[in-house]
């Protein structure tokens, strides 16, 4: 398989494969942990007798997160953040209606995006790096789709820290001198950005 940029490119028998030098391997993997810790630990493991209905029905929270990077991954499901589009609409029940999705769905959602983040990582560590300290990371079966929700969710955290947003091209922000301390994170955002874009193409 070519370098092609680093970019990822399809598989002859499906999937798709990149070539990943060490200093890339680290990122990914670095900010792969991050997100883990950033979502939290997981429910820990039910006791044998536990009622499995019980688990199933298990309420989540109701409020939104107050970290910014954690309510752009866990968005409420009613009303558009502006209020735009909302009018006529009694701003109680849109609240309601939110807390009540959020209830039933979060945890599901968090469990989700956890085993996102676990399949990165799990998939860097078995990287072992070539003498040109390049090596190439294959993901066939489910692994291309876990790695997409995987780079989209850590582009969402980067974009909550940058403040960018949806429909902002934050032109200026691609233009930071070299010493601004926004320009690695900024580069990494646009570096998941063409790894997620390539990663859709070959899929």
């Amino acid at each position: 398989m070519g370098r092609s940029a680093g970019m990822f490119e399809s598989l002859k028998g499906g999937g798709a494969a990149i070539a990943l030098d060490e200093i890339e391997i680290s990122i990914l993997r670095s900010l792969a942990v991050q997100m883990l810790e950033l979502i939290g630990p997981g429910d820990p493991e039910p006791a044998e007798d536990a009622d499995p209905l019980a688990a199933l029905f298990a309420e989540g929270p109701s409020e939104p997160p107050s970290d910014p990077a954690l309510a752009r991954l866990f968005p409420d499901a009613y009303g558009s953040p502006d209020g735009t589009g909302d009018e006529g609409v009694d701003p109680a029940e849109v609240t309601a209606r939110a807390a009540e999705f959020r209830r039933y769905t979060e945890n599901d959602l968090r469990a989700r995006k956890r085993e996102d983040a676990l399949a990165l990582v799990r998939s860097l560590d078995v990287l072992t790096p070539a003498g040109d300290g390049a090596a190439v990371l294959e993901l066939t079966g489910e692994l291309p789709l876990r790695w997409l929700g995987g780079l989209n969710d850590l582009r969402l955290t980067l974009a909550a820290r940058l403040d960018i947003t949806e429909d902002d091209e934050s032109a200026a922000l691609f233009r930071l001198p070299d010493d601004d301390p926004r320009k690695p994170m900024v580069m990494a955002y646009l570096w998941l950005g063409g790894l997620q874009e390539s990663l859709i193409e070959t899929l």
